[in-house]
């Protein structure tokens, strides 16, 4: 890479990784906010929300220009900046709504205790996605490609348990733990959407099709 592609495409890189931090906060400031009922908290996930779409528009505004007569290699890491702009604002935005849902208050025990782990989850997904993006391990995809099973299991599990007929007190409650339960696991397929774009990033292939298909090494 020459020194004028460094300087066109290091911001952006560098955008992106910083929002990757942010969605993280995010998460972590949900996870206090149901776990202690902090208003600073909630107050948090909403500024980071703002602060990545004032990201996404920035890329937007930036991208254009940073574009202009540079190599392969650069243009790859500026669309992969790109992509992981958009699905970070994305978590920010259901982080947000799960955050601001009058119900969330009323949830029972375990459904806020299956929010939490879920949003453990999602920090540690967002964490390697960041540190995956700056050093260009795959060992970090990796990881959050294993920790979105485990998304996908809390998630199976809460249905299931509102689905038992048995247990179930009131259609209502039901409803809304499903559906921000399902935010949460939504969020976590955007943090797998980047533990893919890394993998292409880095390596120059789409697993997006192939999950089934172990990463090497």
């Amino acid at each position: 890479m020459t020194e004028s592609e460094q300087r066109s495409s290091t911001p952006l890189v560098d955008l992106a990784a910083r929002a990757c931090l942010i969605a993280r906060d995010a998460a972590a400031n949900l996870h206090e906010f149901i776990t202690n009922s902090s208003r600073l908290a909630l107050l948090t996930v909403r500024q980071c929300e703002r602060e990545l779409d004032h990201a996404e528009r920035e890329m937007d505004e930036k991208l254009p220009e940073a574009m202009v007569r540079v190599g392969e290699k650069t243009a790859r890491e500026l669309l992969a900046s790109v992509r992981f702009i958009t699905d970070l604002e994305r978590i920010s935005d259901l982080l947000l709504w799960v955050g601001e849902r009058p119900a969330l208050k009323q949830l029972a025990r375990e459904d806020k205790d299956s929010l939490v782990q879920m949003l453990a989850i999602l920090q540690r997904m967002l964490e390697a996605v960041h540190n995956g993006l700056l050093k260009r391990d795959l060992e970090f995809a990796r990881s959050v490609l294993r920790q979105d099973h485990k998304m996908d299991r809390l998630r199976r599990d809460v249905f299931q348990r509102h689905l038992d007929v048995t247990r179930r007190k009131s259609r209502a409650p039901s409803v809304d733990a499903l559906f921000m339960v399902q935010a949460i696991e939504r969020a976590g397929d955007h943090a797998t959407n980047l533990a893919e774009e890394l993998v292409h990033l880095v390596e120059h292939r789409s697993i997006r099709h192939a999950k089934a298909v172990p990463l090497e090494g």
